[in-house]
């Protein structure tokens, strides 16, 4: 992953939800057709596109787009 435009692509793709570039600093209950179950699809999509382990609880606490795409920096 190369940057935030992979990581809007990797959720269109897994997800299926419109996201554009816009949506990164909402807060996820205002990105349309988010759910909580997004968030299990978008760890397991990021694990098995970055090959590290993403941490769960740390995932909880962000609540925007951008703050799950910072995971895959630190993780």
């Amino acid at each position: 992953m190369n940057g935030i435009g992979d990581f809007i692509t990797l959720l269109r793709d897994e997800l299926g939800i419109p996201v554009e570039e816009k949506d990164v600093h909402r807060d996820l209950d205002e990105v349309e057709g988010w759910d909580s179950v997004h968030l299990l699809v978008v760890l397991s999509s990021l694990e098995r596109v970055t090959g590290r382990r993403m941490s769960l609880p740390h995932a909880l606490e962000a609540r925007t787009l951008d703050k799950l795409y910072a995971l895959t920096v630190t993780a």
